[in-house]
């Protein structure tokens, strides 16, 4: 029996995000009308609306559908808004982003991410949406300020020089500390290196490529 797409995304909208606290409507509104099944693998299609991190190769996972829909919410993103992703993935978020502002720039270390996003996001119709591959942690550099900042990847530590990639005024949100227990965090930006934190949720990533915790040596 073929699954009703439409129906299923209705019931992620309904049974899953809107009752984890998002209710913003702009947000419930793009969750509901990017079709998420057709940024997953074909293989895991079926379970695209699940509430599930799913598999993306190279150890990386799609966040969970109340995962995105907070990220979303708190990012309040404006029509006018630049917007600067680390970790691309499935080109998901990048899409409902791009929806719900002027720019997304979106940056990831694996091509075939890149390569995969770009080719969904051209069939999704997505037009202001630039995709790089490169690494963020430590030696991307962009060429100008953004309004809002988001990180689909875990960090134990927040590097510093992203911060200094906000706007006064812009957003930045970031999952960092230990696993499995780790905190998406909304920094906000509010002029002169000052940086507002607000701690919104617990949740566990893998870890950003050269952004894990250091090895402890047991003897």
């Amino acid at each position: 029996m073929a699954m009703n797409f439409e129906q299923a995304r209705l019931n992620m909208v309904e049974n899953q995000v809107r009752p984890w606290e998002v209710l913003d409507a702009r947000v419930l509104d793009v969750i509901s009308h990017v079709h998420r099944e057709d940024f997953v693998d074909s293989a895991h299609r079926q379970l695209a609306f699940a509430d599930l991190c799913l598999p993306l190769g190279h150890g990386e996972v799609m966040m969970k559908p109340v995962v995105e829909g907070r990220v979303l919410q708190a990012l309040a993103l404006q029509p006018t808004d630049q917007v600067l992703e680390i970790g691309t993935g499935s080109g998901f978020l990048t899409a409902c982003m791009a929806t719900l502002s002027a720019q997304v720039t979106s940056l990831d270390i694996h091509a075939d991410f890149i390569a995969a996003a770009t080719k969904r996001l051209l069939a999704a119709g997505i037009a202001n949406a630039t995709l790089i591959t490169g690494e963020a942690v430590n030696a991307w550099q962009p060429q100008g300020l953004f309004d809002a900042l988001v990180v689909t990847g875990a960090v134990a530590e927040i590097p510093a020089r992203w911060l200094t990639w906000l706007k006064p005024g812009g957003r930045a949100l970031i999952v960092h500390g230990q696993s499995p227990v780790q905190h998406a965090t909304l920094l906000t930006h509010e002029g002169a290196g000052r940086y507002r934190e607000e701690v919104l949720f617990e949740t566990d990533l893998p870890y950003l490529t050269h952004a894990e915790p250091p090895q402890r040596f047991v003897f």
